[in-house]
């Protein structure tokens, strides 16, 4: 299948990761941004032919390990005392919040719907007009074209009872923050490909030229992983540090301009807080004024009281990639898919699922 299996290509691979090996001289450590990169590694057992020199961090790219404990509880609260539907992607279902999760609202009674796209939950709110319906709206810069699409499209027609329950981040300020965070120690980043599908290349050259790091932007197929880190290892061994394109077959330097138009429209950047790691200046999305009854933080005028995160979970320190999933005393242990700690171990992006399914970090 041409554009999956060429980039699975073992041989391929194989080349890549010897050229890695007779390139590298000394230890380097690289993030990989994106936790769909981290899954990546883990199963395709690539971490395991890298040279020992080559340490790989996991980054914080997994948007719904970062969704604010709060604002899960607040869905929850949507679901169960304001009586709307309330629709989210399927991987925020199990996410615990500080007293229960999505799915466990649901077995309460909770009309809690998983959807495919924002534009469905649209489709409800104008078949139910008798009720409030929400869209969960998570993610990075990759869904937020879609979710302002669905806040557009309902405000074309008039449709009153739909609005988002926002909670977008944004990928440069976080890799900024990482780098700032003195207990961080990376030499050299692999960007997101879907994240610059849509935002493009541009965004990145500031931060490179900045800390003289080297930013690769990277698919998710073992070939494009194993050659991007190639690229970001000859940089560092030849003292260089510039933004490359790995992902050139999807990625353009401009990005997708209409998704980016569309996001404009909608959303305005502020400051956002982060699942365990705090707030970042400048790294999310929130609904403009313009819009505003479409912002259901807005619109329910919701007040949850915030509480701190569960003490046993060290989800933080895995996603600045300070800690590795295995280094946390409760992974496979009193944290585990069926009982997560944390998001990290739920998601089908985070960091600690990626180990306790594909490593051999635990018996399962």
């Amino acid at each position: 299948m041409k554009y999956i299996s060429e980039f699975r290509n073992p041989e391929l691979t194989k080349k890549y990761l010897q050229d890695i090996k007779d390139t590298v001289t000394q230890p380097w450590s690289i993030m990989e941004v994106c936790g769909g990169q981290t899954h990546s590694l883990v199963k395709n057992g690539i971490l395991d032919l890298l040279p020992k020199e080559i340490n790989m961090i996991h980054g914080p790219g997994c948007p719904v390990c970062v969704t604010p404990l709060n604002l899960i509880d607040k869905a929850v609260h949507l679901a169960l005392e304001k009586n709307v539907i309330l629709c989210s992607f399927g991987d925020m279902l199990r996410v615990p919040g500080s007293k229960k999760s999505l799915l466990e609202a649901r077995a309460e009674g909770g009309d809690i719907r998983i959807l495919y796209s924002p534009l469905e939950a649209v489709k409800i709110a104008e078949e139910n007009p008798e009720k409030e319906v929400v869209f969960f709206a998570v993610g990075f810069e990759t869904t937020a074209p879609a979710n302002a699409l669905s806040v557009a499209h309902a405000h074309k027609k008039g449709i009153k009872n739909y609005s988002i329950l926002a909670s977008h981040v944004l990928v440069p300020p976080a890799i900024q923050a990482v780098i700032d965070d003195e207990e961080s120690k990376i030499d050299g980043f692999l960007a997101a490909g879907h994240v610059c599908t849509i935002m493009g290349t541009s965004e990145y050259h500031p931060l490179s030229e900045k800390y003289k790091v080297p930013i690769v932007v990277t698919g998710f197929e073992p070939v494009d992983l194993v050659q991007g880190i190639l690229m970001v290892v000859q940089q560092l061994e030849n003292s260089k540090a510039k933004v490359e394109n790995q992902y050139a077959r999807i990625v353009k330097e401009e990005g997708n301009l209409e998704a980016k138009k569309m996001i404009a429209e909608i959303f305005e950047v502020d400051h956002q807080f982060w699942r365990g790691i705090g707030e970042i200046p400048d790294s999310g999305y929130v609904v403009k004024e313009k819009y505003a009854q479409y912002d259901a933080v807005r619109k329910f005028d919701i007040s949850i009281e915030k509480v701190p995160e569960n003490p046993d979970c060290i989800s933080g320190l895995i996603m600045k990639g300070i800690k590795k999933p295995y280094e946390c005393e409760q992974f496979g242990i009193k944290c585990n898919p069926s009982n997560p700690l944390g998001a990290p171990m739920v998601s089908s992006e985070g960091a600690c699922a990626a180990y306790y399914h594909f490593s051999d970090k635990v018996e399962v």
